[in-house]
């Protein structure tokens, strides 16, 4: 036996893992709860965190309740029902140091590409200052909603003020009585829209299409809450599992021909009522689609903020920008002096900043063709020792962080078995990875997201196939997780 085959038989293969945000991080510590240590955590940001240290708009704050939105490995002392972007960003560091992962990651360094080298049976990884790093096992961990989407309108290159992604917030600009347009109504927008209103002179709000949206509930946790929760650990996993619970009710509002629909429909509309005061805002808001076409938004302070005086909805789609101004779809001009793009994300574009090169030399983005399929969301046939978290139609599932763990779970229970077994690769059978997404369509055709006539989302390829999506709860997920891996999977020493 070689040198190579001998570490990999007593230590296990070498690990890179692409990206140090949630997904990064449970990747991390699942190998090292299997006794794996070695591996590499590459973050081209500064620091950990990944969306979380991205984005830092005002008013930016998760909408699922903080003690659901966390690893369930490690309780924590949450502050908000509803955490901010500051304490997010802690918790990522948080658990870094909690599990010693910090020697492990490498900061403001970018992964340009992984290629697959058949003979050895290893990827050289290349990095964006040209060197080149070799490891048995490479994971991307990039996430879903790290590629903003920047508008082509015309003209938007000549405005002559401040115009930022929001994902990219440039906070040196002074907004303090400047005539501001935020575009998007999204969760982002709803966020950023009550924080700058009444710090603005005048803020739009341009609304291409409405969404439907309910109050978030948001607020501090009392001193004693916070108190029972650090004492009783127990209290903080019962009230996670009851967060869980009332989701997959929820839930069932999905199926278009259920009452629950119809329940959410009554309450978002009702909602609409009690909040906005002008008639006219308020049939501008409502939406023409079922509950669930588009992602639900959970957001307390918006409708709110439309009552402003200094707050004006726009409901048409922006069709140029001029240099001082905004053109909308009825051809009215409203001067601006700042352009906050709450535009979203390039969702579909999977794994859109890494070249993946498998067997053959093969490109993952050639194999998807603009269709991206992956089984169990998480591996490529043709791409062996290639992981991915948050991969196609894994978003959803009430807590994104609950999805990312059993992914990494996968991802560590083979690296485990590889060692174990001495496997130089493990590779997907691709009667499996048919199998798997035949299910998946199947099980989305039943499901409020499915809908592209009536509703514009970021669900759906160029295909047409709504490629981002889990179309269950999360409990169907883990157990799914749990059983099929190594169904779906060959390895070869």
């Amino acid at each position: 036996m070689n040198r190579t085959e001998d570490g990999r038989r007593t230590l296990g293969p070498r690990v890179a893992i692409i990206g140090c945000g949630f997904g990064g991080i449970a990747t991390a510590v699942k190998l090292r709860k299997k006794g794996l240590s070695r591996f590499t955590i590459f973050e081209q940001s500064d620091g950990p965190g990944g969306t979380w240290w991205d984005n830092r708009y005002p008013g930016c704050e998760v909408d699922i309740p903080s003690h659901a939105y966390s690893f369930s490995f490690l309780t924590y002392d949450w502050s908000r029902t509803h955490a901010g972007q500051a304490e997010l960003q802690k918790y990522a560091e948080h658990v870094l140091d909690r599990f010693g992962l910090r020697r492990h990651c490498r900061f403001g360094v970018r992964v340009e590409s992984a290629i697959w080298d058949d003979t050895a049976a290893r990827y050289e990884v290349r990095l964006a200052d040209g060197s080149c790093e070799f490891f048995d096992v490479v994971v991307s961990c990039l996430g879903l909603l790290n590629s903003p989407r920047l508008p082509e309108w015309p003209g938007l290159s000549g405005f002559e003020g401040p115009a930022f992604h929001t994902a990219r917030w440039e906070s040196g600009h002074d907004l303090t009585g400047k005539r501001v347009a935020v575009v998007g109504t999204g969760s982002t927008a709803t966020q950023v829209v009550p924080a700058l209103a009444g710090r603005a002179g005048h803020l739009y709000v341009f609304q291409r299409q409405p969404g439907w949206i309910l109050p978030k509930g948001e607020r501090d946790f009392t001193p004693r809450e916070r108190e029972l929760f650090r004492r009783f650990p127990l209290v903080q996993k019962a009230r996670r599992l009851r967060l869980f619970y009332q989701f997959r009710v929820m839930f069932k509002g999905y199926d278009l021909h259920g009452k629950r629909q119809q329940r959410m429909l009554r309450q978002c509309r009702e909602y609409i009522e009690s909040a906005v005061d002008d008639p006219a805002t308020r049939a501008a808001l409502t939406p023409g689609y079922p509950w669930g076409c588009k992602r639900p938004v959970a957001a307390s302070g918006f409708y709110p903020a439309l009552n402003r005086p200094d707050v004006e909805l726009v409901p048409h789609a922006v069709t140029r920008v001029t240099p001082t101004g905004i053109v909308d779809a009825t051809g009215t001009e409203r001067e601006v002096d700042v352009l906050v793009l709450a535009t979203g994300f390039q969702a579909t574009r999977f794994l859109a900043s890494l070249d993946v090169r498998g067997i053959g030399g093969v490109s993952l983005h050639d194999t998807w063709k603009d269709d991206p399929k992956a089984f169990l969301g998480i591996t490529v046939p043709g791409h062996p020792n290639f992981f991915m978290l948050y991969g196609p139609n894994t978003n959803g599932g009430f807590s994104i962080i609950a999805q990312l763990e059993r992914q990494a779970e996968v991802v560590a229970r083979v690296v485990a078995r590889m060692r174990r077994r001495r496997l130089r690769a493990v590779d997907t059978r691709r009667d499996a990875a048919e199998r798997w997404v035949g299910w998946v369509d199947r099980q989305i055709h039943r499901h409020a997201s499915a809908m592209e006539a009536n509703c514009t989302n970021y669900y759906h390829s160029e295909s047409g196939r709504n490629v981002t999506q889990w179309p269950k709860p999360h409990g169907e997920y883990y157990l799914l997780t749990k059983a099929l891996p190594f169904l779906g999977l060959v390895g070869r020493r």
